[in-house]
């Protein structure tokens, strides 16, 4: 098959790999039909993060081309959603609902795993991995929802779930990225009444407006946390979403949060730092992490083919898999907030 292949910093080539294969009775084999370019990956790409040589890409959706004998819920012909993690659905961490943190999962495109930026994609533990999508016939604008779902969606929620967003609240999102714009979605979906977008894009800050933000602020830093502070009478936000990594995305976030409240962080930590100062004295903690993916996209894919919300949007580039290092370089030059790479029909 072929398939996006990491030779290194600045190396994003697509080569061949082997078909994938039923190694256990739990597996099943994935034809993929839409992937895309996640912001971490582009760490990789960067040379920051490390990533093993090989496959690539962990947010896919597909149609299921074989299940091994011990799956029960899955089908061939069966339309799916993959979290960008696998798990086993029963050690004590998936049992909890960390399914992020599955003592026998892993991720999808690294250590030799296939990536979801390939033709095909072998799934353990099928059944408590995949996510079936009820229904056929489903528009274009619906299944990038889906493939939105398989991470970035995930991970805004677990932005939002993890800072207690709740009816009424005043919410700040540090990040205009495809996560930082789905954790606006995911505040408003909440019943967050405020939602202060901090973003310097214009194409990204109508986004934002449309998925439900109220205020955009454009400055950084100190300037930031200066005019948020303003915006809510010296008081801070209810409820902070760090959707970024950095260390001034944190620091802005731990100085606009309000007394008590809880700083929602996602973003994957690069040079940052929690400030204890802050966590002691002024009561502010600190939620989030790898979200687990799995346990969302059940409550997230209702509101998708409902209608309710269209996290698909922040797809804004689109290329087929021969040009894929063209969706790296467009989300690197950020000429694109998040490319979609179709696969397969």
């Amino acid at each position: 098959m072929r398939a996006t292949l990491y030779g290194g910093p600045g190396d994003i080539t697509v080569g061949e790999r082997p078909d994938p294969r039923l190694q256990t009775p739990a597996d099943a084999v994935v034809r993929v039909t839409l992937g895309c370019v996640c912001g971490s990956d582009l760490w990789y790409y960067r040379g920051v993060n490390p990533h093993a040589l090989g496959p690539i890409g962990h947010e896919f959706i597909g149609v299921v081309e074989q299940v091994g004998a011990d799956v029960t819920t899955l089908s061939p012909g069966d339309l799916v959603i993959a979290p960008f993690t696998f798990c086993d659905g029963t050690c004590a961490n998936c049992a909890a609902g960390w399914t992020g943190n599955c003592l026998n999962g892993g991720s999808f495109g690294n250590h030799g795993v296939d990536g979801g930026q390939g033709e095909y994609v072998r799934v353990p533990f099928a059944d408590a991995t995949l996510v079936k999508v009820p229904g056929s016939g489903h528009s274009d604008a619906v299944l990038k929802s889906l493939v939105a779902l398989s991470d970035v969606m995930c991970t805004g929620h677990h932005a939002a779930f993890s800072a207690g967003v709740k009816a009424g609240d005043t919410v700040a999102v540090v990040g205009d990225g495809a996560v930082g714009l789905c954790a606006v979605i995911a505040a408003k979906r909440l019943g967050a009444e405020r939602i202060i977008a901090l973003s310097r894009n214009p194409v990204r800050q109508a986004l934002a407006r449309e998925f439900g933000a109220t205020d955009i602020v454009t400055e950084r830093g100190d300037d930031a946390t200066k005019l948020i502070m303003d915006l809510t009478g010296g008081i801070g936000v209810d409820a902070a979403l760090e959707c970024v990594g950095t260390g001034q995305s944190m620091a802005t976030a731990f100085g606009i949060a309000r007394v008590g409240s809880v700083v929602g962080a996602v973003g994957v930590p690069h040079d940052s730092a929690v400030p204890l100062q802050t966590v002691i004295f002024r009561n502010v903690g600190l939620r989030g992490g790898v979200a687990p993916a799995r346990h969302y996209i059940p409550e997230l894919l209702d509101d998708v083919l409902a209608g309710h919300i269209n996290p698909g949007l922040v797809f804004d580039y689109e290329t087929g898999l021969d040009d894929v290092h063209d969706a790296y370089t467009a989300m690197l030059d950020r000429r694109a907030t998040k490319a979609l790479v179709r696969i397969s029909a």
